[in-house]
């Protein structure tokens, strides 16, 4: 999705229409402007299309993923576009030499990009060095011939793969590792217990930051790589001098043709009787023992349980008891989402005091209210819609960042608007969404406000249930139905799920 931060008609300098672009969108540009993608710039149809369906572009060159930049319809005819950071910063200038629409019906502009200024924005900036820079300190180390292992990680390093990366770069001859620290999951403090292991691994390993544009799914320190995004970091890996390149939590990868060579040590556990890892095989029947799977290392931080000294290194379990306390003490937001009239504002304002009883510092965003006073003047239009949203979700995301609790109640009735702020929100602390799903006709039925009269006469031209859509939430936390019930066994529903949960003292 593309994220306009300024209105269609604020232009850069000498009349340069700017635009910041979706994450995607921007990781990609960070690695052309660094010189981690052999490309000048973004792709034409025709060079998207090739590399969609064969893995190359047009001349033959193989690459993996598709490099395109969505914009707005109010970019139509536009031949230079200034792209900047999600803080307005200039980054580069887009000389447009086509426009095209996708399959999915988004509107895509292509052409080469010069940089303007370079990235100041993500964490550890500090570490973000270009694939020159760090080509160079290779080359001037004291084993420059050596083999070059990358590991690509958006995770903290735990004993196992430690294990393998000392044991794989060992088999490649000593070789140098370089560990590619994707940031795309990762707060900064997150990346911090990255480099807690710094011990750990094989001496003059060099730690590179970078966003990798990828499908980020899964819960936890990060998700499943799909074979063309562990491609992707093959020759990413390649650009840095990787000889070889190890993609922690990466599926079956594809050929890496162009990139570096993979390494896939394969499974291993842990030997309770001997207590040290070894790859399977190895390991006698009835001893073994698992990696922690991220969702039970979520439980155990979340409960402010120690991790266990077989699983991880002290030094990373410290860095991540510090930067994932235990859900007490951390930073929620509770979304309650429904139609109008569904009950959500009342379960809101009993939740806000339970809340409030247990000790924690809570803060309710109604969005009568929110209207009233953050989105005053906004229409109801779709785009004003989802600008309330967004302002709902930055205020919670800054009280979730805080460690306050933001419990908010808008209608909230599209997908993508839920998904945003819950982006948004998960950067500093965690999210409950609570789908309040009082059927329609009982929402109807109960018109307090006089509401849904209106938009069946025609006064309200656009009303969510009936002239737009409510989009049901497609994973809740927690469904309620005030249909027959007190709306206090609804708000018992919420705290009794946030207590399990943690988030509250039981």
């Amino acid at each position: 999705m593309v994220r306009e931060d300024r209105e269609p008609e604020e232009t850069g300098g000498e009349g340069t229409p700017t635009l910041t672009p979706g994450p995607e969108a921007l990781a990609h540009l960070e690695l052309v402007l660094s010189g981690a993608c052999p490309l000048s710039g973004f792709m034409t149809r025709a060079e998207a299309e090739s590399v969609e369906r064969h893995g190359r572009l047009p001349d033959g060159r193989a690459w993996p993923v598709p490099v395109t930049l969505e914009v707005p319809e109010s970019l139509t005819g536009a031949e230079r576009v200034l792209l900047t950071d999600p803080e307005g910063t200039p980054l580069a200038e887009l000389q447009v030499s086509e426009q095209w629409t996708a399959e999915d019906g988004s509107r895509r502009a292509a052409g080469e990009v010069e940089l303007v200024r370079p990235p100041m924005y993500g964490a550890l900036r500090e570490l973000r060095l270009t694939p020159a820079e760090v080509r160079g300190q290779h080359e001037v180390g004291p084993f420059p011939d050596r083999p070059l292992m990358a590991v690509v990680t958006d995770r903290p390093l735990h004993h196992r793969v430690l294990h393998q990366i000392r044991t794989c770069a060992e088999e490649l001859g000593r070789a140098e590792v370089l560990v590619l620290i994707d940031t795309g999951l990762l707060e900064e403090n997150t990346a911090g217990a990255v480099l807690a292991a710094e011990p750990l691994l094989p001496p003059r390993t060099i730690f590179v930051a970078l966003t990798l544009p990828r499908d980020r799914s899964g819960d936890g320190f990060g998700g499943r790589w799909t074979p063309r995004q562990t491609g992707l970091a093959a020759h990413v890996a390649a650009a840095y001098g990787a000889t070889h390149v190890l993609v922690e939590g990466g599926t079956e990868p594809e050929a890496a043709e162009g990139g570096a060579e993979y390494v896939v040590p394969g499974p291993w556990c842990f030997d309770e009787d001997g207590q040290l890892w070894s790859p399977a095989e190895e390991v006698p029947e009835g001893t073994a023992r698992a990696e922690l799977t991220d969702d039970e290392v979520e439980t155990e931080l979340a409960h402010g349980r120690e991790l266990p000294a077989w699983f991880t290194p002290a030094r990373v379990a410290s860095e991540m008891a510090r930067m994932r306390p235990a859900r007490t003490r951390r930073g929620l937001t509770v979304l309650l989402s429904g139609l109008s009239g569904s009950g959500k504002s009342t379960i809101a304002r009993g939740v806000r005091d339970g809340i409030s009883r247990s000790g924690r510092t809570v803060t309710l965003l109604d969005g009568d209210v929110v209207r009233r006073l953050l989105s005053k003047g906004l229409t109801f239009s779709r785009e004003d819609r989802e600008l309330n949203i967004r302002r709902i979700g930055y205020v919670a995301s800054e009280i979730t960042r805080h460690g306050g609790v933001a419990v908010c109640a808008p209608i909230a009735p599209y997908e993508a608007g839920r998904a945003e702020v819950q982006a948004m929100v998960e950067e500093f602390g965690d999210f409950f969404l609570v789908h309040v799903a009082t059927p329609l006709e009982v929402c109807e039925d109960r018109d307090r406000k006089g509401l849904y009269a209106k938009a069946r006469a025609g006064e309200i031209p656009v009303f969510t249930g009936i002239s737009d859509p409510y989009e049901t939430p497609a994973g809740p936390d927690l469904v309620v139905d005030t249909t027959d019930t007190d709306p206090a066994e609804s708000v018992a529903e919420v705290l009794a799920a946030l207590r399990e949960g943690g988030w509250l003292p039981q």
